[in-house]
């Protein structure tokens, strides 16, 4: 189970993300995040994130490609070592900008 909050900061529009995000809870965020306006720049807080699957994953690359294709930017923050884990070994800190905390990503992104 996961629980989301948005929370806007200027043009950044911030989602924090808690619990588990696995292939029962991903659709959630993909929902959510399928409402979030992507002309802007988004950031996924994860510093709650306890676990992500490969459906999680799936739902933070296709939010990352909606982003970028209307001009914005989507990072993440708040990774937890072993959440932070499988973003490298999936090579996606390699795509998306990783930030140790909201903070950082905020006065990064503005």
């Amino acid at each position: 189970m996961i629980h989301i909050d948005r929370i806007v900061a200027g043009t950044i529009v911030v989602t924090a993300v808690k619990g588990r995000l696995d292939s029962s809870s991903s659709p959630k965020l993909e929902e959510f995040l399928a409402g979030a306006p992507h002309e802007g720049n988004i950031l996924l807080d994860f510093a709650e994130l306890t676990y992500i699957s490969s459906a999680g994953l799936r739902v933070v690359l296709k939010a990352t490609k909606l982003v970028r294709g209307a001009g914005g930017t989507l990072a993440v923050c708040g990774l937890i070592p072993q959440v932070h884990e499988v973003f490298d070994v999936s090579g996606f800190s390699t795509l998306i900008p990783i930030h140790p905390s909201r903070e950082a990503a905020l006065a990064t992104m503005t």
